[in-house]
């Protein structure tokens, strides 16, 4: 029984001995597949110093904005796509897939146009009308908030 004990690894004990091979070997990321088992450890830097001034500031800025961003699009003449929930704003459905739409094309009602991911969903957000993209108004990646402009459109 002690020698099943033994040899039998948890995925636990896994995960612990990449981390260490990682941490000894200074590498970013790591992927290991076999079977059923698949563990992919990706390094984040630890400069906290850094993330707590992008994200605070954005946070009072972005509950103001929402208020002030749709009223200055709409006073020069264009309507824009909102976003319906709060996600991550990808224009493509993959990194090496060519973007759902670009600037100056025409979209059809019911076309996919971008997707949000919100808990590792990913939600495709489709064309409420027919329109001509004007403007892409979000960073591809980048979180957006609920009513949140996405993209400048002329119908």
């Amino acid at each position: 029984m002690k020698k099943t004990a033994a040899t039998k690894e948890t995925a636990f004990d896994q995960v612990q001995k990449f981390y260490q091979f990682m941490n000894s070997n200074k590498l970013e990321v790591i992927e290991f597949s076999k079977d059923s088992t698949y563990i992919k450890l990706v390094r984040k830097h630890n400069n906290a110093t850094h993330q707590i001034p992008v994200f605070a500031p954005t946070a009072p800025h972005a509950k103001s904005a929402p208020a002030a961003a749709p009223q200055p699009p709409a006073a020069a003449g264009g309507e824009t796509i909102k976003a319906p929930m709060s996600g991550i704003f990808y224009r493509a459905p993959s990194p090496s897939s060519p973007p759902y739409v670009r600037e100056g094309d025409s979209v059809k009602e019911g076309q996919v146009i971008c997707v949000l991911e919100a808990m590792k969903v990913f939600n495709e957000i489709k064309a409420e009308f027919n329109c001509v993209i004007e403007k892409v108004l979000q960073e591809n990646g980048k979180p957006v908030e609920p009513n949140g402009d996405l993209f400048m459109v002329k119908k």
